[in-house]
C-alpha cells in the first residue's frame, strides 16, 4: 500500500487533496470512515462505527469530532490510480479554526449536508471558508434514509427538497465566490458534482453513476420500501466510496491546476519571481514551501507538523527556515499518511500533504522553506476569541508543567489564545466559547495530566472612539523628542475591507500595492493610501508627516508602540477596534544616541493615549447572531428568554413543527447558555452561532462594565491613562 501511495505522490495529475466540511451532526466523520473503507483502510463492519479518525477519547465521548485528521488513500477511476489526500474536519463553530486550517491544505471540498435539516448557518460557515481560500466545493446530501424511513415522504417531495438545498448552496457560492468563479462553480445534479446517500449504510448516487449502473431513483424506494434485507443490498449495488470519490476524481482540481489560481489568493510574493513560478507550476524541483495546518503531540516522535507541500521536495535530514519565527531547524523525519497510520519515508515531491518531525518552533499557518522567502498569508479565523477563563495549577509545583502544556495547546489548536504572564503567574485561555474553553480544560486535566482550576468566563471587550480628537503632543523623558498625533474612527467601508480580508493585517515597509488598490477602490487617492504603514487588529496607522529625515529610522519604535496601545487600550487595557491614527508630526533629536526606544516609546504611548482619551472612548461588546431551534410549544419561553438577556429577536420562522428564531445577543449574557435554553424548552431546544460582531455597549452599563474590568485586572485609575 506505500508503495502505491508514494509512486502516485510523484504524479501530481493524479493526486487530489480534499476536505469535508458540514455542520455538527451531519455525519463527516461516518462518512469519512467509509471512503476508508470502501479504499480497503479499514474493515466494513467497522465503518461508521469506529470513527477512525476521532482519535482523542473526548472526541468518542462526546460524539463530536474536534480535531481535522488526515488520510491518504487510493482510488481507481478509469483504469487510473489516484491518491487522495482527505481531511475530515469538525462542524462545531467553536473548533471551526480547525476547519479554517484544514482548507489552506486542500484544494477542493466535499459539502456534506443533512438530507432532513438541509443548509444550517454552520454549513454556511465552512463553505465561507473554503471559497476565502480558493477551495472549490462539490455536495454531498446525506442521510437521505431519514427521508424515506423517518419523513415518509414522496419521490416528488424528495426531489422538491434536493433542489431546494441546491439552489441555496449555488446562491452562497454566487454571494462567495471570487469573480471568475462564481458560475463555473455552481453545483449541479446533471454533471455529477451533486450526489446523494447515506453514509450509515454506506450508498451513494449521483447522476453519471445512475447512468453507467442502470440504476434509477426508485431503486433506492424500493429497496427502504421492502425491509432491511434490500437496503444492504444498496451498498454493494452503489457503494459509497465508489461515487464520491469518482465524483472528486472528476469534478475537484489536482494541486497543479488549483495552484494557477489559489497562490495569488494566498501568497502575496511577486508571482514572477522564481518562487512564484514554483509555487505556481507545483514545481518539485524549485524552493521548498511547506505550509503547516497543524500540530499533533505524538507521545513518540514528539510534535509533528502536518500540512501542505506546495513547492520544492521535502527531505529527510535537510535544514529548513521558519518565516514566521525567524528560526531554523532540521527536518529529521518525513511522514505520508496511510490511513490513519503514519509511515517515514525519504523525500515527497510538491502537491502532497504531508507531516514532518524535529521543527520544534512549527505553528499553525508557519511558512517553511529552505532559506529566508515571502511566507504565505496568515491563517486566520472567521470569529475572534470572545470568552476568557484564568486558569492555575493546584499545585504550586505543577507550574513548569502547566506552562509547558499551555504552550503545546495553543500549538494544538491555534484559534485559543494564551496569555502567559511569568510575573504574576495568571495564564489566561482566550476561546470561542464556553464549550471550546471547556474542552481544552478536560483534555489538559485528562491527556496532559495536569490538576488545574480555572475561574468563570469572562467576555473580552473591546475599546473605541467616536470623534475625532485634537493633535496631541508627547513628550520624550529626555524632552528631546515630539511627537504629534490625531486619532479618529476608521470609516466604515475601511473596517469592511479588514474584516474581509481585502487589507490585510501587518507592517507595510515599502507601499502595498494591495493596501493601496483596496483604499483607491473607496475612493482614496493613491498618495494617501501609500502612506498607511500598518494594520493591527482592524486599526490603521498613516504617517502624514512630511521632510523629516529621520524618519526611516525610528518609524519601527512607533509601530511597536501604536501595536501596543492598539493590543491594550487606555480605558481599561482591552483591544481598540475601527481607530485610525495619524502622525502628523515629530521634532526629532539629531543624535541617534537620544532617540532611542527608551526615549521614543513614552513619547509616542503619551500622545496617543492622550488622543484617544480625547476621542469619546467608549467600550464595545461582542455579540453574536444566534440560530434557535426549538417545538413551536415553547415560543414564548424563548422569546422570554432572548430579552431577559438584552436581546433582539432579528426574524422567527416556522418549519413544519419547529420554529427558527434568530436572535442577537450579548456574549456577556450567554454564559450557561447552554442550561437555560435547556430549562426553557425542556431540553428540546439547540441554538448554533452565525455570526458575531462588536457593538457599542448601551450608555447605562459604561462605567458599570469598566469599572468591572480594571478591579478584576487590578487596575488603579493613576496607572490607566499613563
Amino acid at each position: 500500500m506505500v508503495d502505491r501511495v508514494t509512486r502516485l505522490m510523484e504524479v501530481p495529475k493524479q493526486i487530489r487533496n480534499i476536505g469535508v466540511a458540514a455542520h455538527i451532526d451531519h455525519g463527516k466523520t461516518t462518512f469519512s470512515d467509509n471512503l476508508l473503507s470502501g479504499a480497503g483502510m479499514m474493515s466494513e463492519e467497522l465503518a461508521g462505527k469506529k470513527l477512525e479518525l476521532d482519535f482523542h477519547e473526548d472526541e468518542q465521548e462526546r460524539g463530536i469530532t474536534i480535531d481535522s485528521a488526515n488520510v491518504s488513500m487510493v482510488h481507481e477511476f478509469e483504469d487510473k490510480e489516484f491518491l487522495i489526500n482527505l481531511i475530515d474536519t469538525p462542524g462545531h463553530v467553536d473548533f471551526g479554526g480547525d476547519v479554517t486550517r484544514a482548507m489552506r491544505a486542500v484544494d477542493g471540498a466535499i459539502v456534506l449536508i443533512c438530507a432532513s435539516e438541509g443548509v444550517m448557518p454552520q454549513t454556511e460557515t465552512v463553505l465561507r471558508q473554503a471559497l476565502k481560500e480558493n477551495v472549490k466545493p462539490v455536495l454531498f446530501i446525506n442521510k437521505v434514509d431519514r427521508l424515506m424511513k423517518e419523513l415518509k415522504l414522496t419521490p416528488q417531495q424528495m426531489q422538491e427538497r434536493f433542489v431546494r438545498y441546491i439552489t441555496h448552496i449555488n446562491k452562497l457560492i454566487r454571494q462567495l465566490a471570487p469573480e471568475e468563479f462564481k458560475e463555473k462553480w455552481q453545483v449541479k445534479v446533471e454533471d455529477g458534482s451533486v450526489a446523494f446517500g447515506s453514509a450509515f449504510h454506506n450508498w451513494g448516487m449521483s447522476l453519471p453513476y445512475m447512468q453507467k449502473k442502470g440504476l434509477s431513483f426508485k431503486d433506492i424506494i424500493d429497496a427502504y420500501s421492502q425491509g432491511e434485507e434490500n437496503w444492504k443490498e444498496l451498498k454493494k449495488k452503489a457503494p459509497l466510496h465508489e461515487v464520491v470519490l469518482n465524483m472528486v476524481i472528476t469534478h475537484l482540481p489536482g494541486p497543479v491546476d488549483a495552484q494557477k489560481y489559489r497562490i495569488p489568493r494566498i501568497w502575496h510574493g511577486e508571482l514572477d519571481s522564481e518562487d512564484g513560478k514554483t509555487l505556481i507550476d507545483c514545481n518539485p524541483k524549485g524552493q521548498l514551501f511547506f505550509v503547516i495546518t497543524k500540530v499533533v503531540i505524538d507521545p513518540q516522535a514528539g510534535e509533528i507538523c502536518a500540512g501542505r507541500l506546495f513547492g520544492g521536495t521535502m527531505k529527510k535530514g535537510e535544514e529548513v527556515y521558519l518565516n514566521v519565527a525567524k528560526d531554523k531547524a532540521r527536518v529529521q523525519q518525513v511522514y505520508i499518511y496511510n490511513g490513519a497510520k503514519k509511515e517515514i519515508v525519504d523525500n515527497v515531491p510538491a502537491g502532497n500533504i504531508i507531516g514532518i518531525a524535529g521543527v520544534k518552533n512549527g505553528l499553525p499557518g508557519e511558512t517553511i522553506t529552505l532559506e529566508k522567502a515571502e511566507p504565505f498569508e496568515k491563517l486566520s479565523h472567521l470569529f475572534e476569541p470572545v470568552v476568557t477563563k484564568a486558569i492555575e495549577a493546584k499545585q504550586p509545583s505543577d507550574l513548569p508543567k502547566l506552562i509547558e502544556v499551555l504552550r503545546q495547546v495553543q500549538k494544538e489548536d491555534p484559534t485559543i489564545v494564551i496569555e502567559i504572564n511569568e510575573e504574576t503567574g495568571e495564564h489566561l485561555m482566550h476561546g470561542m466559547g464556553e464549550l471550546h474553553l471547556e474542552v481544552i480544560e478536560n483534555r489538559i486535566k485528562s491527556e496532559k495530566g495536569v490538576e488545574v482550576k480555572t475561574s468563570p468566563p469572562i467576555v473580552v471587550y473591546r475599546e473605541a472612539i467616536q470623534k475625532e480628537s485634537p493633535e496631541i503632543e508627547g513628550k520624550s523623558p529626555n524632552k528631546h523628542n515630539k511627537m504629534y498625533i490625531i486619532v479618529e474612527p476608521l470609516e466604515e467601508d475601511i473596517a469592511q475591507s479588514i474584516k474581509d480580508k481585502k487589507i490585510p493585517e501587518g507592517r507595510f515597509k515599502k507601499k502595498n500595492e494591495v493596501v493601496i488598490g483596496a483604499l483607491r477602490e473607496i475612493g482614496w487617492d493613491a498618495k494617501s493610501a501609500g502612506n498607511v504603514k500598518a494594520v493591527c487588529n482592524g486599526n490603521m496607522f498613516i504617517d502624514q508627516t512630511r521632510g523629516i529625515v529621520h524618519i526611516g529610522e525610528i518609524m519601527e519604535m512607533v509601530l511597536d508602540m501604536f501595536e501596543d496601545v492598539m493590543k491594550a487600550g487606555p480605558l481599561a487595557k482591552e483591544p481598540c477596534i475601527n481607530v485610525m491614527v495619524q502622525l502628523m508630526d515629530c521634532k526629532l533629536h539629531e543624535d541617534a544616541i537620544h532617540r532611542g526606544p527608551a526615549q521614543l516609546y513614552p513619547a509616542v504611548r503619551e500622545s496617543l493615549r492622550g488622543a484617544l482619551m480625547q476621542a469619546g472612548p467608549v467600550l464595545f461588546e461582542p455579540l453574536q447572531i444566534i440560530r434557535i431551534e426549538a417545538p413551536t410549544d415553547y415560543m414564548g419561553e424563548l422569546s422570554k428568554l432572548v430579552s431577559s438577556k438584552r436581546g433582539q429577536l432579528l426574524s422567527m420562522e416556522q418549519e413544519g413543527e419547529l420554529t427558527i428564531i434568530m436572535a442577537k445577543m450579548p456574549v456577556g449574557e450567554l454564559i450557561g447558555w447552554s442550561n437555560d435554553l435547556r430549562s426553557a424548552s425542556a431540553g428540546r431546544g439547540s441554538s448554533s452561532l452565525v455570526d458575531q460582531m462588536f457593538e457599542r455597549l448601551p450608555g447605562e452599563l459604561q462605567d458599570k462594565i469598566r469599572n468591572q474590568i480594571v478591579s478584576r485586572k487590578g487596575l488603579s485609575e493613576g496607572r490607566l491613562g499613563a
